[in-house]
Formats: C-alpha cells, sequence, structure tokens
C-alpha cells in the first residue's frame, strides 16, 4: 500500500512540469484592443502623477519662498523649470486596421492607378506580342 501511494505522489510529481509548460492560446482581437486601452490608461495615470507631483513641487517652493523671505534670509532666484503640463481626460481612440489588398492581385492600388506611366513610350512597342 505504501509503494502504491509513494508511486502515485511520484507519478502526479512528474506531472506536474508538464502542466506548466503547456501553451496558452493566442489573444483573440477583442483581448488585443482591452490590453491596449489597459495600457494607454496606464501611461495616462502616469502622467496624471508626474502632473500632481509638479503641482505639489510647485506648491512646496512657494511656502519656502514665502517663509524664508518673512524670516528675512536671502534667497537666490528659483531654477527655470517647465510649467506643468496638465495631460486632461483620459481619451482612447484605438487604431484603425489597415484594409487587406486583394489577394488576386486583380487591381492596382489606388496611387498606382492614378500616376500616369514613367516612359511616353506605348505599351506594344515596348512588349511586342509574341507571334504564334
Amino acid at each position: 500500500m505504501k509503494k502504491l501511494i509513494r508511486l502515485l505522489t511520484w507519478g502526479l510529481l512528474a506531472g506536474v512540469p508538464a502542466l506548466a509548460l503547456a501553451k496558452l492560446p493566442p489573444l483573440n482581437d477583442e483581448a488585443k484592443a482591452k490590453a491596449a486601452e489597459a495600457a494607454a490608461k496606464t501611461a495616462w495615470t502616469g502622467k496624471i502623477e508626474a502632473y500632481q507631483l509638479c503641482k505639489a513641487q510647485d506648491k512646496v517652493v512657494a511656502s519656502y519662498y514665502k517663509s524664508a523671505k518673512s524670516a528675512g534670509k536671502e534667497t537666490k532666484p528659483p531654477a527655470a523649470a517647465p510649467a506643468c503640463a496638465d495631460p486632461g481626460a483620459f481619451a482612447y481612440t484605438p487604431p484603425e486596421a489597415a484594409k487587406p489588398i486583394e489577394a488576386a492581385g486583380a487591381h492596382s492600388p489606388a496611387p498606382t492607378a492614378t500616376s500616369p506611366p514613367s516612359t511616353k513610350q506605348p505599351d506594344a512597342v515596348a512588349n511586342p506580342a509574341k507571334k504564334p
């Protein structure tokens, strides 16, 4: 009985790494869109945090200069820093998917069809038809 339990335990432990190596299915388009939106929201959140930090630093500097001036201390002018940029409200517009070109190649893309030929020589002269 002990041997059977030990054998089953070792068998289960040997099977665990195989489960860990199993591949997940690829993401569908909806999951990719949600991931892109989440990444954009995370980047926007970082910009908001940087803006709030900038405003807090400006407030601390103003308070320091006010207290130093009232105490009669000599202060140097503050170093030039860029103004705090408010990133605004979160707005995400998903990128448009590229439209596929016809697989058969029967039609030319729009830019090629609207441009003139590169030479004035007729095609019949450049590519004469083969005689049977």
